[in-house]
């Protein structure tokens, strides 16, 4: 299972599918809602959340990934966890994440998954917030 925003979809992105694929057998991209985004960074995606899913589903079929992409929830951003009870998270290199919310989280839903960072990818080059100023 990975998470992100995936606005402007790049080869950053696209190298973090490509690394979370090792881990596993099918991936499960949950892509950010807009109002979550919009709450939790200083700006909003540039691309609406059906937007983003519908680029991330095109994306994992052209790179022949065995996977889904799905919105995250509204409201609690952990019932992803429950419902697809993933063996493997990956976190982006640069993810803000509260690790020990999301290790308390997976022990409350009683999943046995390991946590995995991942490598960037030309993170000088390929960022979204760098890209998103240009």
């Amino acid at each position: 299972m990975v998470f992100g925003t995936f606005d402007n979809l790049h080869p950053g992105h696209l190298s973090y599918f490509s690394q979370a694929r090792k881990f596993g057998a099918e991936m499960i991209v949950v892509v950010a809602r807009d109002k979550n985004v919009c709450q939790q960074k200083e700006h909003c995606p540039q691309q609406d959340e059906k937007t983003r899913v519908r680029q991330v589903r095109l994306a994992l079929r052209e790179l022949g990934y065995q996977g889904r992409a799905v919105l995250g929830s509204l409201n609690n951003r952990w019932l992803v966890l429950k419902k697809y009870r993933p063996e493997v998270i990956c976190l982006g290199y640069d993810q803000q994440v509260d690790l020990p919310q999301l290790k308390s989280e997976i022990e409350k839903f009683r999943l046995f998954c390991k946590i995995k960072r991942l490598k960037p990818y030309h993170s000088e080059k390929y960022k979204s917030s760098y890209l998103r100023k240009k």
